[in-house]
């Protein structure tokens, strides 16, 4: 029974450490299971690199090791700074609050400014160890879920160099069935090199180190997409780099104090401005935001000395006092650059010309599909809603669903056991376009996709998504499979931010269901050969097997346990490399002796292929 009183006993007070492990999103955002880049384990590892990297921008170290155990998923970092002050190791990895990082004489430029940053990764290690080297002494710590169990003072040996030595170990019971991944780790090792050049970040061994800053990170994002010669300007404050290409999209970097700010904010807002009253003032014209940005590839970096943010997250900017020289000094500098190189400024202009004109005839082409739309249905045949709807400014509509199902065999199935509060269905007729190498036009020439963007309501905006979650329901076969590729093809092409923001979903339905001949109410359904053959040897001789390969095959009455709190979602993500134009152009474009080429030197015949 609850308790019904409220007094004295029911008040706790918790110590820091305590109160990060039983509020770890406050701290740290989403726990995660490191299979995406903003997942905690990744921000742990953040977190101790961000004080290297601080003895770096201060001029002490320029290296930094880093050793990272995919089994065990163990980490450690040394850095060559200048070492805790020894007396206040213990303080500073243990007590919220405690740190150099507020005192402006001795870091200028910091992100960790809230005294959190190593408290948070050592009440959320199972082992988290900390030496500080200083003049051939060792100051130590060993903690286990933040609470103290060993530490003191010993020589460490003239040769020993000055610097801080952090180990940790996520705690499995925050952080489930974790995992660190090469590649996501390998990306913020970039990140970091491309944000202070000339440090070198010893990964495993391997070395990494950019010269040229910024310029490095969008060279290699665009790689052969770029149209011209990146622009780029460095100074000790701001530095910023962009160029365009033909993609549709708009892509942005943005990072203060050497924080990747995912959300942007002040600076990232400033430098879009500025970008567009310098080509203004450049060209002579007055081109529209949406025309200079289009297919804009950027980045910006700044350094201040009392950055806010929105949260200890720090993925988004909020000092609004800095917005206005940022414009101006970004409008004055970009000017410059685009006088002294004309060839590259002109390239630049014919760029945004181009969009100007090509937007002009959209127009055109989308008042002439609304006006057909109008004519044929106030409401989109295809869609059959559901009452509740997202509104990411408001916060509200979490969890709605929209199922794109093949045909209507399988869209009736999902209708009649859906939530019509929460999930919708949108029924498409045979195969999508293939959006490849079309131009945005064609989605207003094309009745199905004009629908579902009405349906989605991201024509205008992509923020303006009505659902919070779009799952691809087809059937497990080669052309739902050939289906799901298509419309992977149509949301890169044109609306990449909803991949990147994670509301694109794969529905995972059974392959198989067994039961029991003897009983027909005992059944197992199962989603791989494994499960299959696990269920055959629980039945033995009794075995019945079904093999689905439509999602029309499963009745209203089964396919209801598989959308509903039980559903099993596969996500649709992107890890930030623009470069997915290419591998789009290959596998989705015209290319097609290539393409058999490549498929038939890796064509993989399984053991139920050869008995079908």
């Amino acid at each position: 029974m609850p308790k019904n009183t409220y007094d004295e006993s029911d008040i706790q007070s918790l110590k820091s450490l305590e109160h990060i492990r039983l509020r770890p999103g406050m701290y740290i955002g989403r726990t995660g299971n490191g299979s995406q880049y903003e997942d905690g384990i990744y921000i742990l590892l953040k977190e101790v690199l961000d004080n290297a990297i601080d003895e770096f921008i201060m001029g002490y170290g320029k290296r930094v090791d880093i050793t990272v155990d995919y089994d065990l998923g163990e980490v450690s970092v040394r850095d060559y700074g200048r070492g805790i002050p020894l007396g206040k190791v213990i303080d500073c990895v243990s007590i919220i609050n405690t740190g150099g990082k507020f005192n402006d004489d001795v870091f200028q430029f910091s992100v960790g400014m809230n005294g959190v940053g190593t408290k948070a990764v050592n009440a959320l290690s199972t082992v988290f160890e900390v030496r500080s080297y200083r003049e051939g002494k060792c100051a130590f710590g060993i903690f286990e879920k933040g609470e103290l169990k060993k530490q003191g003072i010993v020589d460490a040996g003239k040769e020993e160099r000055n610097g801080t030595f952090i180990r940790f170990i996520p705690d499995d019971s925050i952080f489930k069935k974790f995992q660190f991944h090469e590649d996501l780790v390998l990306r913020r090792m970039r990140m970091y090199a491309y944000l202070n050049a000339n440090l070198t970040l010893n990964l495993n061994g391997t070395k990494i180190v950019s010269e040229n800053g910024l310029l490095d990170l969008i060279n290699d994002e665009a790689k052969f997409a770029k149209i011209y010669q990146p622009f780029h300007y460095r100074s000790k404050q701001l530095e910023f780099v962009f160029t365009h290409t033909n993609r549709f999209n708009e892509d942005y970097f943005s990072f203060v104090n050497g924080q990747f700010t995912h959300d942007g904010g002040t600076h990232l807002s400033a430098f879009k401005e500025g970008l567009l009253k310098a080509i203004n003032e450049y060209a002579n014209k007055k081109y529209d935001g949406d025309d200079v940005r289009e297919g804009v590839i950027g980045a910006i970096a700044i350094r201040l000395k009392d950055p806010l943010f929105e949260s200890q997250t720090k993925n988004k900017l909020t000092n609004q006092e800095i917005r206005s020289d940022l414009v101006n000094e970004i409008r004055k500098v970009l000017l410059e650059m685009l006088h002294r190189t004309p060839d590259e400024a002109a390239k630049l202009v014919a760029k945004i010309d181009e969009t100007s004109k090509l937007h002009s005839e959209l127009a055109t082409v989308k008042k002439l599909a609304r006006e057909r739309s109008k004519t044929v249905s106030v409401r989109v045949p295809q869609l059959k809603d559901c009452k509740e709807h997202l509104n990411l400014k408001k916060g509200t509509g979490l969890g709605t669903m929209i199922f794109l199902t093949e045909g209507l065999s399988a869209s009736g199935t999902i209708n009649k056991c859906r939530d019509p509060m929460t999930q919708a269905v949108f029924s498409l007729r045979g195969k999508p376009l293939n959006t490849c190498n079309l131009a945005r036009d064609a989605l207003y020439k094309n009745q199905e996709f004009f629908n579902l963007m009405k349906s989605l309501d991201i024509e205008e905006d992509v923020a303006r998504l009505r659902y919070d979650k779009i799952i691809f329901a087809t059937d497990a076969d080669v052309d739902g499979l050939h289906i799901r590729n298509l419309l992977i093809t149509l949301f890169l092409r044109f609306f990449d931010s909803i991949i990147r923001d994670g509301h694109v979903f794969i529905l995972e339905t059974p392959l198989f269901r067994v039961r029991s001949k003897k009983n027909s109410k005992d059944s197992r359904y199962c989603y791989t050969e494994e499960e299959r053959e696990e269920a055959i040897r629980h039945y033995g001789a009794n075995a019945q097997i079904t093999r689905f390969k439509g999602l029309g095959e499963i009745s209203p009455n089964e396919f209801r346990h598989f959308i509903d709190e039980n559903i099993r979602l596969t996500p649709v993500s992107l890890d930030g490399d623009t470069s997915i134009g290419k591998t789009l152009e290959f596998y989705m474009g015209s290319n097609t002796p290539s393409r058999r080429e490549y498929i038939m030197n890796n064509l993989v015949i399984t053991e139920e292929s050869t008995h079908e």
